[in-house]
Formats: C-alpha cells, sequence, structure tokens
C-alpha cells in the first residue's frame, strides 16, 4: 500500500526510466569506463618493463579511478532497476524492511529508494588504511640504522642525498624549525657528511701519519668562529706530529 498519488507516482517513475537510460547511454559510450582493456592496451605496447614508473603510476590511478566510477554506476543502476521492479508488483513506495510507507518527500529527494530513513542502509567509512601504509612507517623504518647506534649509509642517507639536488618543499614546510634558505630544507641537512668531529673533515696526513695539513674550508671556519680551536692553526698551514 502507498500513499503517492498518481501524479507523483507517475513523475517518480519517468525520473527513475530517465536516469536509467542516461547511465546507459553512458556506460555505452565510454565502453563501460574500459574495463575490457588493460593497462597494455592503452599503451599500445606490448610490455610496459621500459615505461618510466611516474607514467606507469599514472595509467594505474586513471584506471582505478575509471574502475571506482563504474562500480558507482552499476550500483546507482541496480538501485534504479530494483526501484522499477518494485512499481510493477505495486510495492514500491513502502520500506521493505519495516513495510512502513515512505514519505514523499524521501522518494522525491531519492526515487531509487527503498528503505525508510529509520532501515536506510548506512555507508558507514572504513577505518582501514592500505598495509602500506603499515609496512612503511616510520618513515625510513627499515633502512635507517640510527636508531641502531650505526654510522654506516643508510636509506635515510640515500634519500638525503637524492633531496639534496632539490624537491618540491619550501623552507616553510621543512622539519627543520629553523631554516630560511633552501640549502638546508632537507631532513637533518646540518649533519656531518663523511666524518663525525668537525676537526675530522679539514685536518689531514700523509701516508706516514706524520705530516698534517690543514684544509680551511666550511668546517674549518665554523670550527674556529666557534673558538674550539687552537688559533695558531690560523697561520700554520702544515707542522709535524713529533
Amino acid at each position: 500500500m502507498t500513499s503517492l498519488t498518481n501524479a507523483q507516482y507517475s513523475s517518480l517513475r519517468s525520473r527513475l526510466e530517465d536516469e536509467q537510460a542516461d547511465i546507459l547511454s553512458r556506460l555505452e559510450q565510454n565502453d563501460h569506463y574500459g574495463k575490457s582493456d588493460s593497462m597494455r592496451d592503452e599503451s599500445g605496447e606490448l610490455s610496459p618493463i621500459d615505461n618510466h614508473p611516474g607514467d606507469m603510476a599514472s595509467e594505474l590511478y586513471e584506471r582505478e579511478k575509471d574502475i571506482a566510477l563504474l562500480e558507482q554506476e552499476e550500483l546507482h543502476l541496480s538501485r534504479i532497476e530494483a526501484a522499477l521492479d518494485a512499481m510493477d508488483k505495486g510495492n514500491y513506495g513502502t520500506c521493505v524492511a519495516c513495510g512502513t510507507i515512505i514519505p514523499f518527500e524521501r522518494l522525491e529527494a531519492a526515487p531509487d529508494s527503498l528503505y525508510c530513513i529509520d532501515h536506510a542502509p548506512r555507508n558507514n567509512i572504513s577505518d582501514n588504511r592500505p598495509i602500506e601504509e603499515v609496512f612503511l612507517q616510520p618513515p625510513f623504518g627499515r633502512t635507517s640504522m640510527d636508531e641502531r647506534k650505526s654510522n654506516g649509509f643508510d636509506g635515510e642517507d640515500a634519500w638525503q642525498i637524492v633531496e639534496s639536488w632539490g624537491n618540491s618543499d619550501s623552507p616553510a614546510m621543512s622539519e627543520n624549525r629553523d631554516v630560511a634558505d633552501y640549502d638546508h630544507v632537507g631532513i637533518e641537512a646540518e649533519e656531518n657528511d663523511g666524518f663525525v668531529e668537525p676537526i675530522e673533515s679539514f685536518l689531514a696526513t700523509d701516508i706516514t701519519g706524520r705530516h698534517v695539513s690543514v684544509v680551511r674550508n666550511r668546517q674549518y671556519d665554523r670550527y674556529m668562529h666557534a673558538n674550539e680551536g687552537d688559533a695558531e692553526l690560523q697561520f700554520d698551514d702544515r707542522f709535524e706530529d713529533d
């Protein structure tokens, strides 16, 4: 039993049939969002091995988007077909869960609805995250040896070298709070590279270990500016270790 008038009933059926025809037309025109084609067919190549990873990622993203849109269209189409079937059976306008009359206002807003507001299926947002996010957390967690008291070259060091050539970050986005230029944007930009103590970066010896040279580089200037070194080093380029 329904409280719909003939005019309301005809209007809702007409809307459902128009939406059904529109969806079927879109699916036919775009070949169901290319579901029958593979990524290999889209690229026109027999193998994607020699393609740039960025290009393959873009194609994969577009394919995932097409599949999501197709699933949404097919779900909408199945709801419309179920509503039209209910009209043909004469039970359209009543909740399939409890049998109460669905108000016209609700049907006007969603003509394909078969449930009253109290029994309408809820679209619960899942809190599940892709397993890749768990696998990659924390950053460099699998390849960083800093926590193991190691000075060896690790995954984080590899990223720092690549990052030193530039990325899309600005100083404002840096993890370093006092960054004022792009030279210090990278992670641990101030970290010593190739030495532990600053003095190791500007003192050098020959093969005998007796002749010591002072290389006045940036670390040397910082070392002297911080009053950590012997002022006599500023004047002697070489001296012997007795």
